[in-house]
């Protein structure tokens, strides 16, 4: 039998109901409390003042010489006065002695205990029920009552006044009432807080509170297909959570299924790829659809789509799956026990079925549609070595291709040609171009000057960084043009600004006697060489101190300044810095990118600034992206940095 949930209309409602009884229990409790607390208290003083009156009034007639007989007409007559109030005296044995003994007064000492304990010195008060008080009183002897009894001593009780009233006189003042209504008020409405607060923490507050930590885990990691899952049996809360994970369950079949065919897509495809297991994976292509698509409409398109998702389905295997790639593209997971030629015969025979597929698209109308395949196997890179095998297949016209290590080498082959064309035409096109990288200060955070960055503008405002083609141009000789080409337009720049320049060479790049002659003959011509400093990369390592320290004295005889790049990658030798005359010694993004966080990083760092210090060379730190790594900077005593947080590359550069 299913559990029975509860709804906020019903948490409420019990939350009501016990609250009410609750308050009035306490009320109840409190009354009687009070009433009982008042009853003693009034009692004791209405009784004590009234048994007072009595025994003055007794005391008198006593005075006066009256026998016992007379004293007992005294309090017949006292009795009289109230009809509810009812008053009674009894003396004790001492007095008894004396003036003789009472039968009525000898029965109660012997059997009223409120009476015993009374004769014993304290009053009593004894509350019969919720209508009558007995208050006894007692009469103690003093000197003046030793001149008639002379057995007593000073402290006897010589007798007890009982008076006996109803509680209905009692009377309690304004003042104490409201005292009263107020502290039960405050106590009332703590507890009635300290109730709301624990059920609706409980029924309310916590359960929607986890609801949200669970929402938020879901958030943050990013895992749609994770569900919220809270325990409480609320129906609210589960309807909530119901059509959370609804909301869920579509999001997920938006981002991991195609909406035409319902097969998985893309991006599903790649994190079952991406699971590191030994796989087989296809890729079908449906040759020239998109031409299909634009001249018979995207209707046609999406019913060829479907009729080839049928047929897949139809002739692939259950231990397969079948995804929606792009437009004209399925892609096939096995994941059975199958190996690499029954995957390959799988791809023959979709061929032989489907690779001149007649297609009607009306009565008088046929299409007649191929297929190409690429197949890949392994545990690593299968979308994009199926894809190489795909596009291999297309090329030499063939139905179905594998991949082998050959293509990859063939790929790259064919990436570097691609890559010196492009370079080549960025050259012919004048496309390299410098972009400038601000230096600034450490104290001050002024710009001191500007490192040009080589880079290929390929749109308005988009830039390919040199990581793309730095060694295709080394590999292919076309680095030394590109070198020349950066000296040519930083000089022509820094002819025009009020700022220095630095500019990176390679140690090829100091040996190029084209480099060095356009060089020598610039700085002859044009009073600039004091601003421009020269990077040598240091992670490339210094063979040949010959025509280093040569190149190094001939634009110093100028005025230009030397920086050793990239320190703290490649050799690193303080030995070799000791035989180079330079003037700057650039911190590499290495040490400085977590700087603020990686405490050996700090030590390496703050060992070449004193080393900078000792030889008296400026020190700069590159790759600072953000204000912790900055200060780290400035606390280690660098002089100069640069990276993103101080400016990115740009070419805007102040005019004189």
């Amino acid at each position: 039998m299913s559990k029975k949930n509860t709804t906020y209309n019903q948490i409420t409602a019990k939350m009501i109901i016990v609250i009410l009884l609750i308050t009035l229990g306490l009320a109840f409790a409190y009354t009687e409390y009070i009433k009982r607390e008042v009853v003693i208290n009034l009692a004791k003083v209405d009784a004590k003042k009234t048994s007072r009156l009595v025994f003055e009034s007794m005391y008198s007639a006593m005075q006066k010489g009256w026998n016992k007989d007379d004293v007992q007409e005294v309090i017949h007559r006292l009795n009289k006065v109230d009809e509810n109030l009812e008053i009674n005296i009894y003396r004790s044995k001492k007095v008894a002695d004396i003036f003789g003994d009472i039968e009525k007064d000898k029965h109660v000492r012997n059997t009223n205990e409120y009476v015993k304990t009374t004769f014993e010195g304290e009053e009593a008060l004894d509350i019969v029920n919720s209508d009558i008080i007995k208050y006894y009183f007692p009469v103690i002897a003093n000197d003046k009552c030793k001149s008639c009894h002379v057995n007593a001593v000073s402290g006897d009780v010589l007798g007890v006044i009982n008076i006996n009233y109803p509680i209905t006189d009692l009377k309690i003042s304004l003042n104490d009432m409201i005292n009263l209504f107020l502290i039960f008020i405050i106590c009332f409405s703590f507890v009635i807080f300290i109730l709301l607060f624990l059920n609706f923490n409980k029924y309310l507050l916590a359960p929607i509170n986890n609801f949200i930590k669970t929402a938020n885990i879901i958030k943050k990691s990013s895992d749609i297909k994770q569900r919220v899952t809270v325990d409480y049996d609320i129906n609210e809360i589960q309807s909530m959570q119901v059509i959370f994970n609804e909301m869920l369950d579509s999001i997920e079949y938006q981002f991991y299924y195609d909406h035409l065919t319902g097969l998985k897509n893309r991006r599903a495809l790649l994190e079952d790829l991406d699971k590191g297991k030994e796989l087989l994976f296809m890729i079908i292509n449906i040759d020239k659809f998109e031409q299909i698509n634009n001249l018979y409409g995207d209707e046609i398109g999406d019913k060829i789509l479907l009729e080839y998702r049928d047929k897949f389905k139809e002739l692939l295997p259950q231990t397969s799956i079948l995804y929606k790639m792009h437009a004209d593209e399925f892609g096939v997971i096995s994941y059975g026990s199958m190996d690499l030629e029954e995957f390959e015969n799988i791809a023959s025979y979709i061929i032989s079925h489907l690779g001149k597929y007649e297609f009607r698209i009306s009565e008088d109308k046929t299409i007649f549609i191929n297929l190409t395949i690429g197949i890949s196997h392994g545990s690593t890179l299968l979308l994009p070595n199926a894809d190489m095998a795909l596009k291999l297949a297309k090329k030499n016209k063939q139905h179905y291709l594998t991949y082998t290590e050959e293509m990859r080498t063939l790929k790259a082959y064919e990436n570097r040609l691609s890559w010196t064309q492009r370079l080549m035409r960025a050259i012919d096109e004048d496309k390299i171009i410098p972009l400038f990288q601000p230096i600034v200060d450490c104290k001050t955070l002024e710009v001191i000057k500007y490192e040009a960055l080589m880079r290929i503008k390929n749109g308005e405002d988009d830039y390919i960084v040199p990581i793309h083609f730095l060694d295709i141009s080394k590999e292919n000789k076309i680095y030394s043009q590109l070198t020349l080409i950066m000296l040519q337009k930083t000089f022509a720049i820094c002819k025009e600004t009020k700022y220095k320049f630095s500019i990176n060479l390679t140690k090829d790049d100091m040996a190029n006697n084209e480099i060095i002659q356009f060089i020598e003959e610039e700085f002859k011509q044009s009073d600039f060489a004091s601003n421009i400093t020269f990077e040598i990369l240091e992670s490339e390592g210094i063979n040949n101190y010959n025509e280093i320290t040569r190149f190094i004295k001939l634009v110093k005889k100028y005025g230009a300044t030397i920086s050793i790049d990239d320190f703290g990658t490649g050799y690193s030798n303080f030995e070799y810095l000791l035989k180079l005359n330079f003037d700057y010694l650039k911190i590499d993004a290495s040490m400085i990118k977590n700087i603020d966080k990686d405490e050996k990083a700090q030590l390496v760092t703050k060992t070449i600034v004193d080393f900078a210090k000792k030889i008296g060379v400026k020190t700069i730190a590159e790759f600072v992206s953000s204000k912790s790594i900055l200060a780290k900077v400035q606390e280690l005593d660098i002089d100069y940095a640069q990276g993103y947080y101080l400016g990115e590359p740009t070419t805007l550069v102040e005019k004189k």
